[in-house]
């Protein structure tokens, strides 16, 4: 019961998520980026009406956002493992409220997953404009399908939100926090190789623009859900350039948001911050790994992944994750 009881909440949670990101998408003015927070904030409310509007996706606006008779098409990636049970629960909801949504099964999978497969799920999304994927499973030897999802329509943030969730036992009953993660640089650039033998080498890329760039989303994002602080977690103690970077930018963009409180933590210290007195956090800021390892931590406090849907966020498609 508590299995299935944990499916059908990260379905819940992954179908509000959509269908307040596909409103906001669809809604036109400021971009996904803007749309994101919006979709954030509405997150834990219940139920979702869709308005659409033609918006293109690509330059020169070549393939729009789908609109066929009022209904709304978005890409559906089982997955692996449990994906196929969650999306099934996904399609069991949609249905019974009734709402106006269209799924475009797409078969990515580790067991089926060739450059055809993966560039057909591409263009089904660039298509739709929003995308819902279970897990997919990376073997010994592949490469990622989640990173190539992610790099491929330049899915730049990743917004987690990890709330305590009445009658969800947990540790605590009182966390709110938002992790929002760089999702296409850092240590998942995928660029490592053998130097020689029985020597790695593996790129840790951290750039100006895309720090800047999910700097200023956690900002927004911050003003948009009248959130109160934003924390950058680094390690710029040590890796001075790197992460010292990616802090710097991060200070330079706090000093264009006065009435958003703005701090700092190394990472190791977070980590022990947020098991000790979590509520601390309201927005954390990371680089790519570190939000990974952070956002499982948080997910934890409040009952697990299972309750901490996650979205991947992009300046024309989203991606939401079960």
């Amino acid at each position: 019961a508590s299995v299935r009881f944990l499916h059908s909440a990260t379905s819940v949670g992954a179908i509000r998520f959509a269908c307040n990101q596909a409103r906001s998408f669809c809604s036109g003015g400021g971009g996904l980026s803007a749309a994101a927070a919006t979709a954030t904030e509405s997150a834990g409310s219940s139920g979702a009406s869709l308005q659409h509007a033609d918006q293109g996706v690509e330059a020169g606006g070549i393939l729009n956002a789908a609109k066929y008779g009022g209904r709304h098409h978005v890409s559906l990636i089982p997955g692996d493992g449990i994906g196929p049970e969650l999306m099934d629960s996904v399609k069991t909801i949609v249905n019974v409220a009734g709402s106006p949504i269209d799924f475009e099964e797409i078969p990515l999978s580790a067991e089926r997953g060739t450059d055809e497969d993966m560039r057909r799920a591409i263009l089904s999304i660039k298509r739709n404009g929003v995308g819902l994927k279970g897990n997919l499973e990376t073997f010994e030897g592949m490469t990622s399908k989640n990173v190539q999802l992610r790099t491929k329509l330049d899915l730049f943030a990743y917004v987690q939100r990890c709330k305590s969730i009445e009658g969800v036992p947990s540790r605590y009953s009182d966390i709110d926090i938002l992790v929002i993660r760089e999702n296409t640089e850092g240590e998942y650039s995928q660029l490592e190789h053998f130097n020689v033998p029985g020597v790695v080498e593996s790129f840790k890329i951290i750039t100006e623009a895309k720090s800047r760039q999910i700097a200023k989303f956690a900002f927004d994002t911050a003003i948009k859900t009248r959130r109160h602080r934003v924390t950058a977690v680094h390690k710029a103690n040590i890796m001075k350039l790197s992460d010292g970077l990616f802090l710097d930018v991060c200070r330079d963009v706090a000093r264009d948001y006065p009435s958003i409180e703005f701090n700092d933590v190394i990472v190791d210290n977070c980590c022990m911050q947020l098991v000790a007195r979590p509520q601390q956090f309201d927005i954390m800021v990371l680089p790519n790994l570190y939000g990974n390892i952070i956002g499982n931590i948080a997910a934890g406090l409040v009952g697990g992944p299972g309750v901490a849907a996650g979205m991947n966020i992009g300046r024309k498609y989203a991606v939401f994750e079960a």
